[in-house]
């Protein structure tokens, strides 16, 4: 007895592990997808199915909002509610799944639109594109330029191209050029991981000190970690994070 009952607690604990699959393995697709979608690197429970139906990357459907397409095939989706957007661009290697956690802080107050990004269009460009699809939103009327590692080292130059409907940055884990930072006459909100080897503590004090025009130009860097860009967004430091954007934004989205 004793033998099988060291063979069962074996069982549960490879169970545990997820040794049916590797971890974050993609869920099966519950429905169609919009077309260019992808399906999440993030685990669906078990204990409650996902919706059905149209969606982005299996994390985003119809119930949070409006979904679209553009350059043919890309989704993205605009939910939440009020007179302000947000753009959220992801990082590079990430996807439109781990920013899931700012997009539910977000909508209860502003428009938020997330959106896959074609590996074959400048992340800037497309920001930009994403930008003047919100502002054509009934309603809104200003926006935030927000990303992640690529998606905030593009953001300052598209907020510059954008001009006067940008109501703020915000920079996570992103290189900012000393020359972009420094023609930037919005709030800038930076935030990073003392040790990231890209958005570190010493990249965002550069464009920090350089942003000199920006009316609000803030910083935080998590000491002792080098989390990286959506990282931050969960674990020990998420409500932290999490808080100083959305303070940082209610304080200038007018």
């Amino acid at each position: 007895m004793r033998g099988f009952i060291g063979v069962m607690g074996l069982v549960v604990a490879l169970t545990a592990c997820g040794s049916g699959g590797t971890a974050g393995a993609a869920p099966a697709s519950t429905g169609p997808a919009v077309p260019g979608t992808s399906v999440p690197s993030e685990s669906v429970s078990a204990s409650t199915p996902p919706p059905t139906g149209p969606n982005v990357s299996g994390c985003y459907h119809a119930n949070d909002g409006k979904i679209f397409t553009y350059d043919g095939s890309m989704p993205g989706i605009i939910g939440g509610t009020g007179s302000v957007g947000v753009v959220i661009t992801y990082e590079r290697r990430g996807t439109v799944c781990s920013w899931r956690p700012l997009f539910d802080r977000l909508a209860p107050h502003y428009r938020v639109l997330v959106y896959t990004r074609s590996s074959q269009a400048l992340p800037e460009d497309t920001a930009v594109a994403m930008a003047r699809r919100l502002l054509k939103e009934r309603g809104v009327e200003r926006v935030f330029m927000l990303g992640g590692s690529i998606g905030a080292t593009t953001a300052v130059p598209a907020a510059l191209r954008l001009g006067p409907k940008v109501a703020g940055v915000v920079a996570v884990s992103g290189q900012i050029s000393q020359e972009n930072a420094g023609k930037l006459t919005v709030p800038l909100l930076q935030i990073g991981s003392e040790h990231d080897g890209y958005g570190g503590a010493d990249d965002l004090t550069r464009s920090h000190d350089a942003a000199t025009k920006a009316p609000d130009n803030e910083l935080l860097v998590i000491p002792g970690e080098s989390l990286h860009a959506s990282a931050l967004l969960t674990g020990p430091h998420s409500k932290q994070v999490l808080d100083k954007i959305d303070a940082f934004m209610a304080r200038h989205k007018g």
